[in-house]
């Protein structure tokens, strides 16, 4: 691990005790009916001062009703935003609008469904397992997980000695492709700083949350390649990672000697990326509108996708999981 990267990690473990240690009134009136945590760079461990929270809250019980009443949501939500204001954390994206409250029961009833899109429990289920913290109710959270976990791995009993985590992979892809289509790019009518801007935002997608994704993809693809199945609680440990967790987690496995070069250069690209994106967001605007700089970040967005894709060739070995993942 690079020191940017452990510093990162310090910093995010540092303002989640602070954090903690404001919300003792909200961890109460949660109370063993609901969970609240944190996705982004604080999910992932990698926070700057510059971060703000992304947040959700997941209760127990169905969707009518839900055990934490609406009245106690809005009072954790008033503590939670109080909190950030005193410890001078940037204000939540969207102006909080993404702040929302699901039961664990629409997690798992939506899985699969139409409706799974639309009412934002595909991304709250699937950041829940993939870049997940907890902020309130670590207790509720692990079940959260759990249940989850349990869901996509329902015909596991059926084919314990084979078992290929289809249905998770395919939603992981479908989350990599949906945040592909949600921050694209179509620019040429657009104010050049506008342009710039969404450049920024592309940066980010290209390396975090290509981590996110195909970090988990790689771990289980990993467990797959020795064991030629996957069981449950090779999920949950995964969960309990962060992406470059994940990663570093790889170099300890004997068995994946022919990937660690590669590997090694995820990380140290991911650290890269790390530096070069911890300022404010105007002074990184600025940078994008250099086309000089711009051309090295775009480089960088390559390099990181295509040692990814060798990882996955050289952890694959062309198994059968290996080629849910291609076709």
């Amino acid at each position: 691990m690079g020191k940017v990267l452990e510093d990162r990690r310090n910093e995010t473990r540092l303002r989640f005790e602070q954090l903690r240690k404001e919300l003792a009134a909200a961890e109460k009136l949660a109370d063993q009916k609901a969970c609240v945590y944190a996705t982004g760079s604080f999910g992932r461990g990698e926070a700057s001062k510059h971060s703000d929270l992304d947040l959700f809250i997941v209760g127990r019980g169905s969707k009518n009703p839900r055990e934490l009443s609406r009245i106690t949501e809005i009072c954790i939500e008033a503590d939670l935003i109080e909190a950030t204001q005193r410890l001078g954390i940037p204000e939540f994206s969207g102006d909080g609008k993404y702040l929302v409250h699901l039961s664990e029961q629409e997690l798992i009833e939506t899985l699969g469904e139409p409706e799974d899109d639309a009412s934002n429990t595909f991304t709250a289920r699937l950041l829940l397992l993939l870049e997940s913290k907890p902020l309130l109710g670590v207790t509720i959270y692990e079940k959260a997980i759990e249940n989850v976990v349990a869901a996509y791995w329902r015909d596991y009993t059926k084919h314990k000695n084979e078992f290929l985590p289809a249905f998770l992979a395919n939603d992981v892809l479908r989350l990599w492709r949906t945040f592909c289509l949600n921050y694209e790019a179509r620019t040429e009518t657009e104010p050049e700083r506008k342009r710039a801007e969404r450049k920024l935002k592309n940066y980010k997608l290209k390396h975090s949350r290509l981590l996110t994704c195909y970090s988990a993809l790689l771990y289980l693809l990993a467990i797959y390649a020795d064991k030629k199945t996957v069981h449950p609680d090779d999920a949950i440990g995964m969960t309990r990672l962060s992406p470059t967790e994940r990663l570093e987690a790889l170099l300890n496995r004997a068995d994946l000697a022919e990937s660690y070069e590669t590997i090694r250069k995820l990380l140290a690209n991911y650290e890269a990326f790390l530096e070069a994106s911890s300022f404010p967001k105007e002074d990184l605007i600025d940078r994008f509108l250099d086309a000089e700089k711009s051309k090295v970040y775009s480089q960088s967005e390559r390099e990181l996708g295509d040692l990814m894709f060798s990882a996955i060739e050289q952890i694959g070995k062309k198994s059968a999981f290996h080629r849910v993942l291609l076709v």
